[in-house]
């Protein structure tokens, strides 16, 4: 009788487990924390003062946390102003400028990345230049040529200046130029052709450039003031922040009122914000370190 001699067990090993990542001391955040909360202050004691009463915001000492809250600010900017009518004008401005920067800027940043013309690099060097050319100069001729054109005291006059921007042109041209050309040339290959390798390939894949073109067009075009301060004069047309800043002008301080509005014209802003950080970090980090 012979024995079959049976394979030895290996000896028992503990279950490899895959090695911990070791956390990073958050040791910046002690910094970052504190800046955090002295950026937002001014914000938080916004929308306090706006839900203050009117004998309490003159108030010495002051206090930060009121003893009441009222809606006294808000019922009077909604009551005595047209602020649905400027905020309807406002976004109506900002939709036309954040649709045409992404359109014009996309394109205009596309061509000069991958289309061979030229004097490209001479034509992006000249609209380069643009930048070092102080707004103020631009604004007397700026305001001549809208006058000869009829578009004084228009909306139209706060929306020409916001379909495309040298920055614009600027972000995009460097995020395609950070995209590889390999993707372009294989699309070529299966016969796309230059227009649909743009719209198939090339902006897919630039959506978080153009989430951060949208971000800095929107605060830009929201926030401007000097230019419709210029050119508008009929209240019909009036801006968010053109109409706060005249109906404001043309009575007696009320803190209640003005924190009231200013909480109106800043809530949106934070709002695209929070939902478009992700993109906007996004692109940042992919330009900064290929671009």
């Amino acid at each position: 009788m012979t024995l079959l001699a049976t394979p030895a067990r290996p000896a028992h090993r503990p279950e490899e487990r895959p090695p911990r990542r070791r956390r990073r001391t958050a040791w910046w955040h002690l910094v970052l924390v504190p800046v955090a909360v002295l950026f937002a202050t001014p914000f938080v004691q916004m929308l306090l003062t706006s839900l203050t009463p009117e004998s309490e915001i003159n108030r010495f000492p002051p206090r930060f946390v009121p003893s009441s809250i009222t809606l006294d600010g808000y019922a009077k900017l909604f009551g005595e102003t047209d602020i649905l009518l400027w905020t309807g004008n406002t976004i109506l401005v900002s939709v036309v400028a954040v649709g045409s920067h992404l359109i014009l800027c996309s394109l205009a940043g596309y061509g000069f990345a991958r289309l061979k013309f030229p004097g490209r690099h001479v034509g992006f060097g000249l609209i380069l230049a643009t930048i070092m050319i102080p707004t103020q100069l631009l604004m007397v001729p700026t305001y001549v040529m809208f006058a000869r054109v009829g578009l004084i005291d228009t909306l139209a006059a706060a929306m020409v200046p916001w379909l495309a921007s040298v920055f614009g042109i600027f972000l995009m041209r460097q995020f395609f130029l950070s995209l590889p050309a390999e993707l372009e040339e294989a699309a070529v290959l299966d016969g796309c052709s230059r227009w649909g390798t743009f719209w198939r390939i090339i902006l897919p894949l630039a959506r978080p450039a153009l989430a951060t073109l949208a971000i800095f067009t929107l605060l830009s075009s929201w926030n401007d003031l000097v230019w419709p301060l210029i050119a508008i004069n009929d209240p019909n047309a009036f801006t968010l922040q053109l109409g706060i800043t005249n109906f404001q002008g043309a009575r007696r301080t009320d803190w209640s009122l003005l924190m009231a509005s200013n909480v109106v014209a800043t809530l949106p802003l934070i709002l695209f914000f929070v939902f478009a950080q992700k993109q906007f970090i996004a692109t940042m980090t992919f330009t900064g370190v290929k671009g």
